[in-house]
């Protein structure tokens, strides 16, 4: 059977490697995974010995990075593990659509080389709470309370990992739909921005990008989500009563910070869209805030 090998107490690095063969590389989906010692091979044998068996981040082989101070770590070195094993069998495009490896998943491996460096020590504000809901932190605590247990860890990696790589590939998808279909706009206090996409993620997006006011309306559904940054200045109050006079029959909320004014959304299936275009709303948002 196959087998992947990791360390114990897999860190971010140990879990990504095993996510990433799991999940791209063909023939290991259902691989079974072993834990051994940091540093250690299965069993002592010859690490890459046998090809049914795969060291990742540990047994200093092909996919492990510990013997050499090169700039990489153990799923850098898979994900160009598994990018050579494609094209030598032409696997090129990935659902149908995106070549292997995609923008998203590059970017999230860049992501893991630089926390397994510790980089993160230089990220803005690196002592800040709000890391510790990251990956990394919530390991490191799973690692104390399950330490023996080290398929729970990785059990629970596996998913977050899933749920990791679809908002990275939500966002690269949102960073191209805003500079392709992206509508700028002056108001009083910043600029805005809108578009007709069915991405949410674009709305935070072009926030984290620094426009103060982003306007999404989903091209299928109908629906309206408007945000402004919450240190803004900006009170929407204003626009959300033009627009529920220009369109009463569509479902309309003000957030109570004034800084959202929302039309559907997937916690009230009972909303109802509006018949309002883009170049509507934002003929609103202009003369009113």
């Amino acid at each position: 059977m196959k087998t992947i090998v990791t360390h114990l107490a897999p860190d971010v690095d140990a879990v990504s490697s095993v996510w990433l063969l799991k999940r791209f590389l063909s023939g290991w989906g259902e691989a079974d995974v072993k834990f051994v010692p940091a540093g250690k091979t299965l069993n002592g044998e010859t690490v890459d010995s046998d090809s049914e068996i795969l060291h990742v981040d540990t047994g200093m082989g092909m996919m492990d990075h510990h013997q050499s101070d090169e700039d990489t770590c153990a799923a850098k070195r898979v994900l160009e593990y598994i990018s050579q094993q494609a094209q030598s069998s032409n696997v090129k495009v990935q659902n149908g659509r995106r070549r292997f490896p995609d923008e998203a998943l590059i970017r999230m491996v860049d992501v893991i080389n630089d926390i397994d460096h510790f980089r993160e020590a230089y990220y803005p504000n690196p002592a800040a709470d709000f890391y510790n809901f990251g990956l990394v932190s919530t390991l490191d605590g799973l690692n104390i309370l399950y330490g023996y247990e080290p398929h729970k860890i990785l059990d629970f990696a596996l998913v977050a990992l899933d749920g990791i790589y679809k908002q990275f590939q939500n966002k690269v998808w949102a960073e191209e739909e805003i500079k392709k279909k992206g509508i700028y706009f002056e108001t009083k206090l910043g600029k805005g921005v809108a578009l007709e996409t069915i991405n949410d993620e674009a709305i935070r997006t072009a926030q984290l990008q620094g426009t103060t006011i982003a306007l999404r309306k989903d091209p299928k559904k109908k629906f309206v989500r408007i945000k402004a940054l919450p240190e803004s200045g900006v009170d929407l109050e204003l626009t959300y009563l033009k627009l529920k006079k220009l369109d009463p029959e569509a479902t309309w909320f003000l957030h109570a910070s004034h800084k959202m004014v929302l039309n559907g959304s997937m916690k009230n299936p009972e909303s109802r869209p509006s018949k309002l275009e883009v170049n509507e709303l934002i003929d609103v948002i202009k003369k009113n805030i």
